[in-house]
């Protein structure tokens, strides 16, 4: 996959209600649309649309567009027909996809000088660890990560570190011919001098203390670039004093979200670094495709959230009552578990 461009893109986001308070999910990729033309000849606007779960599911897209070459115009037929833009086209079309993109969001930032990244994905097939299937699942997606970082930054030396050595030593073992150096948190020596990018797969709060030491040691001179992949580094908060919230807080806003992707109950949250924040409502015409509704610079928050979607609301749902809106809701997050379970 290309690190600057996206023209076979769309979108797989849906939710669940846990993630709608969750604290967290590039390069923008750039979609082209054109009419294209030979000598004078005009040829018609086309647009190749997948609904956002079609690779999920391992269907083609039922609306998919095939241009016909002009008759007028037999070398038209050489010519390349381009995608017309759509608001979720930026999206990726599949979890794989996701991990790619936030890859090479990652890649950009680091090579324009950034030394605190934070990539966050919160669906749900990536937080429901509780069974070894799923477990390892996530591994090997953040082994898709860790290769796609490698390249999109010149093969740099990219060292993972795993939340515990029991990880650590297991996918040592089953990935013997990786390009990238394994550690783990607890490590006495985490990271070695040769080191050139560091990335915390999944830390969690629990280890936050070690987290922070491994931050500290990679802004001695000369600094180094860290990544958090999908950390989880806010508990409940049961027991925790505001001097250590604070702390905490502190320490996190020193990274830059260079990958989000949150999804909400009728819409989703999105960042893509370079790119700015977007926030994305369902389209009522389109199942399983977003509208976008806004584009910020800063990560929205509870209350801009419910300003936007307040006003997308009072537009689409005006006469409709709140069983209607009731059951769109449950037949959506319904659908999308139905997706990302298969």
């Amino acid at each position: 996959m290309a690190s600057s461009s996206c023209s076979n893109l769309s979108c797989c986001l849906r939710s669940v209600p846990k993630f709608l308070t969750a604290s967290t999910l590039c390069t923008s990729f750039l979609c082209i649309s054109n009419n294209l033309g030979y000598n004078g000849i005009s040829l018609q606007k086309t647009t190749r649309i997948h609904a956002k779960f079609k690779k999920f599911q391992g269907q083609k897209s039922v609306n998919e567009v095939t241009v016909q070459a002009s008759p007028l115009d037999p070398e038209a037929e050489m010519m390349e027909v381009e995608e017309e833009e759509e608001d979720d086209s930026c999206l990726p079309s599949d979890l794989e996809g996701a991990v790619r993109q936030s890859a090479q969001a990652s890649a950009t930032f680091v090579s324009s000088g950034g030394m605190r990244a934070i990539v966050e994905l919160l669906i749900p097939q990536l937080q429901f660890l509780d069974d070894e299937g799923a477990q390892f699942e996530l591994w090997e997606l953040s082994r898709i990560f860790l290769n796609t970082l490698i390249e999109e930054t010149g093969n740099q030396r990219v060292k993972a570190i795993f939340p515990d050595a029991g990880a650590t030593a297991l996918l040592k073992y089953k990935w013997k011919d990786s390009a990238f150096g394994f550690s783990s948190l607890g490590d006495r020596k985490p990271i070695e001098k040769e080191d050139e990018i560091i990335v915390l797969v999944v830390p969690d709060y629990q280890m936050l203390e070690y987290v922070q030491k491994i931050a500290r040691e990679l802004s001695d001179d000369p600094p180094r670039p860290l990544i958090m992949w999908n950390p989880s580094l806010v508990s409940g908060d049961v027991g925790v004093g505001i001097n250590v919230r604070r702390l905490r807080r502190d320490f996190l806003s020193t990274f830059t979200a260079v990958y989000s992707m949150k999804p909400l109950q009728s819409g989703a949250v999105f960042r893509c670094y370079p790119g700015l924040w977007k926030v994305f409502y369902d389209d009522k015409e389109r199942p399983n495709r977003y509208l976008l509704a806004k584009e910020m610079i800063s990560r929205p928050n509870s209350e801009d959230l419910e300003i936007i979607f307040g006003g997308v609301d009072e537009k689409q749902e005006k006469g409709t009552s709140l069983f209607d809106q009731a059951a769109v809701i449950f037949s959506s997050l319904n659908r999308f578990m139905k997706v990302i379970s298969k």
